[in-house]
């Protein structure tokens, strides 16, 4: 005995697909009209703003012009552009330090890089910059020699720490505690496993730090290092607390000599924005050389 499938008629098969609309159907695309209310009023705003900076005699555009390139604000830049980036060597030097301390197995290195970490995160820059302006108040001389002995060699601390070295010394270690968790974050962002096949290969550790960690954490540590250069450049600006000519102090002496306040805040403010826009375009072709080969 067999068993034969009933046959179909024509008529229960299903309707053909079609890939577009029917004869005689029009597609009509969405209308939105609130987002094209919403951006006319946005444009509205923006050329209102553009007029005023254009029309109002307050913000002094001749004035701008007049002193953006000034003698004295050029060398100011140049100390501002100084400060930054010895603040982010020193700075980034003492990260790379910390942070394997923080993640370091013995006790002792891994209390005082989180005692360090927490008091230079919660003490503010303006703070430490006169903190270490006035040490010389608490110590009049530094001597190297014998711990709780004799010292052999004495420093005045007057001289030593100058109101430039209290500045680069308050930046170098305010952005060491920011550098450390910068950095620790992208070494705690490679995968563990591929530690753990190094040591079973036989490589060293410092070996293994050097050629399989660190490549790979730089992709991590790039984007948030270059936001804290950065804000870096912008902190430089607090050092006015001790009398040292970077841009933002050298603007107020200008403007308190002349009284024009706005357009010399507007030469400090665009200088700060050209020189942001400079370390955003470095950032990108560095963070793209170092991404080669990574699926993103």
């Amino acid at each position: 005995m067999s068993l034969q499938t009933p046959a179909r008629s024509p008529s229960a098969d299903p309707p053909p697909r079609t890939d577009g609309p029917g004869p005689g159907l029009v597609v009509v695309p969405a209308r939105r009209p609130g987002r094209w209310i919403l951006a006319a009023l946005v444009l509205v705003l923006v050329a209102q703003f553009g007029h005023g900076l254009v029309t109002n005699p307050g913000w002094d555009w001749s004035a701008f012009a007049g002193y953006f390139f000034e003698r004295s604000i050029m060398h100011a830049l140049l100390v501002t552009l100084e400060l930054t980036a010895a603040g982010a060597v020193l700075g980034f030097l003492g990260g790379i330090v910390l942070a394997p301390m923080r993640l370091s197995r013995n006790p002792v290195l891994r209390a005082v890089s989180w005692t360090y970490i927490w008091i230079f995160r919660s003490v503010p820059l303006i703070v430490q910059l006169l903190f270490w302006a006035n040490l010389g108040y608490l110590y009049d001389k530094l001597q190297l020699g014998v711990p709780f002995g004799p010292g052999f060699v004495s420093f005045e601390t007057s001289g030593l720490v100058s109101s430039m070295g209290a500045a680069l010394l308050g930046l170098a270690l305010h952005e060491a505690a920011y550098a450390a968790e910068i950095v620790r974050g992208g070494i705690i962002s490679v995968d563990p496993g591929q530690l753990q096949a190094a040591a079973s290969l036989g490589i060293p550790r410092l070996r293994q730090f050097r050629r399989i960690v660190w490549p790979q954490a730089l992709r991590a540590i790039l984007p948030p290092a270059a936001n804290e250069l950065i804000n870096l450049l912008k902190s430089t600006s607090v050092v006015y607390v001790l009398a040292i000519g970077e841009l933002f102090y050298q603007v107020q002496v200008v403007y308190g000599r002349n009284g024009r306040v706005v357009p010399l805040l507007m030469v400090a403010t665009v200088w700060y924005v050209i020189l942001t826009a400079v370390l955003s375009v470095l950032q990108h072709y560095v963070e793209r050389r170092f991404a080669r080969g990574a699926v993103r």
